[in-house]
C-alpha cells in the first residue's frame, strides 16, 4: 500500500511504522478526506452569506447571479493574492530584520555580504558611493519597507525586467505599484458584487502577483542574501538517515530563516554541548524541513531531512526532541502525530500559533538567547526517548547556486557572463531550460511527478533548475550531485562536465524562485535569444502544487513571459471561458500561459514541445538528441564525484 504513496525508500517505511501504530499521517488522511468535486473546480462560491453557492448541474449561476465564470476567476485571484501576501510577508519581516540590524537593535546579526547590499541600494536609489554599511542597510531596509506600502507609481524593482518586458505591463496597465496595495485591490475586487469580468479579474491576478515575484520574493530574496550570505554551492546529505541515534535531533521547519541562522549557531555553543553531554547524548544534530531547510541547506551545508509530506513522519521515527516552526506548510497534523511520542513542537512567529504546542516567542533583538533557549528545551527531553527507528536511507546533495555563482561559474571572477549559456543554447548543447519547483500533495504518488519530470527533462538535454520542495526531492532522489550525468543528454552533459556542476541546480527556498527571474532576465538581456523573457525556449512546471503561494509564483512566472505548467488538477477546471482565458488569452497578452495537467509524462511532452517551438521562433537549428553524442563521450573520470566536489573541486567553475 505505502508504495503507491511515495517513491521515497524512507517515506515507505516510516509510513508503515505510524500505520501500524494508528498514528495519523497526510497521506492517511488525504485516503479518507475526500476533495469536494464541485470546490475542487472552482465552482463554489462562498464570498458572502448569501451561499455558499454550489453552481453544478441545473445551477448555473449564484444568489447574485453570479456566472461560474466570475465565481472561477475571482476564487483564483483570492488565491493567488494570499500567495502574495504570505510571500509579501516573508519579505517585509526581513526588511524588518535589516532595519533592526541597521539600528544596533538586533546585535547578533551583521551583514555578510556588503556587496550584494550595495546591488541592492542601487536597484532601490539609494546612495551608496562614501557611505558605511550601517547607512546603507538602514536607507535600505526603509526604501524596501516603503515598497510594500505604495500607492502610485511602480514598484522599484520592476526596472530589473527586460525592457520589453516593462512596456507590456504597461500597456496592460498590470505593472504593480505597491505590494500591500495590489493584494487589497484584489480582495476589494473579489468582494461581493464587486469585480463580475472573469478577464479583469485575471488582468488584476497578474498585477498582484508580479508585486510578489518583482517585489515580495525578490525583496526578501536579495535582503536575506546581505544578512546571511550569497549562496555558493555546498556539499551535504539528506533524507531521514541523517537523523542520529545518539544526538539531540532538532528539526527546523517553516520559511524564515532568522531564527534558523540563529540555531546554527547555537548548537555549537559549548555550553550547550557541555549541556547535551551531561544528559547523556554526545552532540546535538541540527537538521532542516521544507524550505527552512531549504535555507540552511544551501547557505551551511546543514543536511535537509525532506519536504511537505515527510513533515509528521519525520517525528514519527521517534528520534527527534524538537520540532521549531515559523510559518507556512505547517500542518496542524504535527503535533497530534507529536504526542505520540516525546516530540515537542515549538512555535515561534508571533503569527503563527498550533493548539497544544508550545509558543517561544522569537525577536530579533533577543535572538540568540532565545535560539539557546530552544535548544536547550531540546536537550531537556532527549533523556524522554524511548526508542527510535531511523531508516538507514542518506543522499548526497550539491546544492546552492545563486543567480550570481551561475555567472560566475560560467567564466570567473573577472569574466562572469550568461554568453555561454546562451552560446550553448544556441548551438543545441542545451536544448532549453525549465524551472521545476513547488509543493507535495498526497493526491499523487509522493515525489513521482517531481524526479520522473526532472529525469526526462535533463535526458532530453534541458537543463533544470529547482527550488522548494520540488528540489528537496531531487536531493532525496540522487538527482543534486555531479555524478548524476548518466541521467543527462549528450549535450547537456558535456557543458556540465566542462563547467564541473549538475544538470539540476538547487536555487534556494520557494521564495527563491524570484532568482529564476533574474537568471531568465539575464539570458534575454545577453544577446541572441530574443529580447525578452517570452523569447526564450524556457518552460517552469509545478508537478505536485496545492499552495496559494504556487498559484502566486505560477501566475508571476507567466506574467514574466515563462508558459507555466501545474500538475495534480486545476482549480479553475469547471470553467471554459477561465480555463481559457489563463492560457490561450495570457499568452495573446504577456506572451505565456497558465496550463493544468495530470499526466507527467503529457507535462513533459508539453514542454518539450513549447521549447521547441521558442527555437523555431528564434531561428536556431533544430534540436538533434544525437548532434553532441560523440563529443559528449565519457570516462567517470571525466567528471567530479561528489566526495572530489565536497573536497572542494567545483572550483573548475572558474576555469
Amino acid at each position: 500500500m505505502a508504495e503507491r504513496k511515495t517513491i521515497d525508500p524512507a517515506v515507505i517505511e516510516i509510513l508503515a511504522k505510524a500505520e501500524a501504530e494508528g498514528i495519523s499521517t497526510a497521506f492517511k488522511r488525504a485516503e479518507t478526506t475526500k476533495p469536494c468535486p464541485i470546490g475542487h473546480e472552482g465552482n463554489c462560491c462562498s464570498n458572502c452569506f448569501m451561499g455558499p453557492c454550489r453552481l453544478t448541474g441545473k445551477t448555473t449561476v449564484g444568489v447574485c447571479g453570479a456566472t461560474k465564470e466570475t465565481v472561477s476567476a475571482r476564487n483564483l485571484a483570492r488565491h493567488i493574492a494570499a500567495g502574495a501576501a504570505a510571500h509579501g510577508d516573508h519579505g517585509r519581516n526581513m526588511a524588518f530584520t535589516l532595519l533592526a540590524v541597521a539600528q544596533g537593535k538586533a546585535p547578533d546579526y551583521k551583514i555578510k555580504d556588503e556587496k550584494k547590499l550595495r546591488k541592492i541600494a542601487r536597484f532601490l536609489n539609494v546612495p551608496v558611493d562614501g557611505r558605511t554599511t550601517e547607512e546603507l542597510a538602514l536607507d535600505v531596509g526603509t526604501v524596501a519597507l516603503s515598497e510594500f506600502g505604495r500607492q502610485e507609481g511602480e514598484l522599484l524593482y520592476v526596472r530589473r525586467a527586460p525592457v520589453k518586458r516593462q512596456q507590456i505591463w504597461r500597456q496592460l496597465g498590470i505593472t504593480p505599484r505597491g505590494v500591500d496595495r495590489e493584494v487589497v485591490e484584489t480582495m476589494h475586487r473579489t468582494n461581493m458584487g464587486t469585480d463580475q469580468d472573469a478577464e479583469h479579474l485575471m488582468l488584476q491576478s497578474l498585477r498582484v502577483a508580479l508585486s510578489d515575484g518583482w517585489g515580495g520574493s525578490m525583496l526578501a530574496t536579495d535582503i536575506s542574501d546581505a544578512l546571511f550570505g550569497t549562496l555558493a554551492p555546498v556539499a551535504t546529505r539528506s533524507n531521514f538517515g541523517i537523523l542520529k541515534e545518539n544526538e539531540v535531533n532538532i528539526s527546523v521547519h517553516g520559511h524564515e530563516p532568522t531564527l534558523a541562522e540563529m540555531l546554527v549557531v547555537a548548537v555549537s555553543d559549548p555550553e550547550l554541548l557541555d549541556y547535551a553531554k551531561s544528559k547523556g547524548a554526545e552532540g546535538i544534530n541540527l537538521m532542516g524541513m521544507c524550505c527552512s531547510g531549504n535555507e540552511l541547506l544551501v547557505r551551511h551545508g546543514i543536511p535537509i531531512v525532506g519536504n511537505l509530506l515527510q513533515t509528521d513522519l519525520a517525528i514519527a521515527t521517534g528520534a527527534i526532541e524538537l520540532v521549531v516552526v515559523d510559518y507556512q506548510c505547517i500542518m496542524q497534523g504535527l503535533q497530534s502525530v507529536a504526542e505520540h511520542f516525546h516530540t515537542k513542537i515549538v512555535t515561534t512567529s508571533p503569527k503563527v500559533k498550533i493548539t497544544g504546542a508550545t509558543h517561544v516567542e522569537f525577536e530579533d533583538h533577543n535572538a540568540y538567547e532565545i535560539a539557546k533557549q530552544i535548544v536547550r528545551m531540546a536537550i531537556d527531553n532527549y533523556p524522554n526517548r524511548k526508542g527510535a527507528y531511523i531508516p538507514d536511507i542518506v543522499d548526497h546533495v550539491v546544492a546552492g547556486f545563486s543567480h550570481e555563482y551561475i555567472a560566475y561559474m560560467q567564466g570567473g571572477t573577472y569574466r562572469e557572463s550568461f554568453r555561454p549559456l546562451n552560446d550553448n543554447i544556441m548551438n543545441g548543447r542545451i536544448r532549453g531550460a525549465a524551472g521545476v519547483v513547488g509543493c507535495n500533495n498526497p493526491r499523487v504518488t509522493h515525489d513521482d511527478p517531481h524526479i520522473e519530470i526532472v529525469k526526462e527533462l535533463i535526458r532530453n538535454d534541458v537543463l533544470v533548475v529547482t527550488t522548494g520542495c520540488n528540489a528537496i526531492a531531487c536531493a532525496k532522489q540522487g538527482l543534486l550531485t555531479p555524478e548524476v550525468m548518466d541521467y543527462a543528454g549528450p549535450g547537456l552533459r558535456e557543458v556540465c562536465q566542462v563547467i564541473g556542476i549538475p544538470p539540476v541546480l538547487h536555487m534556494g527556498s520557494c521564495v527563491d524562485n524570484s532568482r529564476i527571474l533574474t537568471v531568465l532576465t539575464q539570458c534575454a538581456t545577453e544577446g541572441g535569444l530574443g529580447e525578452d523573457i517570452s523569447d526564450l525556449p524556457v518552460a517552469g512546471v509545478a508537478p505536485e502544487w496545492m499552495s496559494e503561494k504556487a498559484l502566486c509564483i505560477g501566475a508571476y512566472c507567466v506574467a514574466s513571459g515563462v508558459h507555466t505548467i501545474f500538475g495534480v488538477g486545476s482549480p479553475v477546471g469547471g470553467s471554459q471561458e477561465v480555463t481559457r482565458l489563463i492560457n490561450e488569452g495570457w499568452t495573446e497578452k504577456v506572451g505565456a500561459g497558465l496550463e493544468f495537467e495530470p499526466d507527467w509524462h503529457k507535462i513533459v511532452e508539453k514542454v518539450l514541445a513549447h521549447i521547441d517551438a521558442k527555437r523555431r521562433a528564434l531561428k536556431l537549428e533544430e534540436y538533434s538528441p544525437t548532434r553532441y553524442v560523440k563529443s559528449a563521450t565519457y570516462s567517470p573520470g571525466d567528471y567530479l564525484s561528489f566526495e572530489e566536489f565536497k573536497r572542494g573541486s567545483y572550483s573548475r567553475a572558474s576555469l
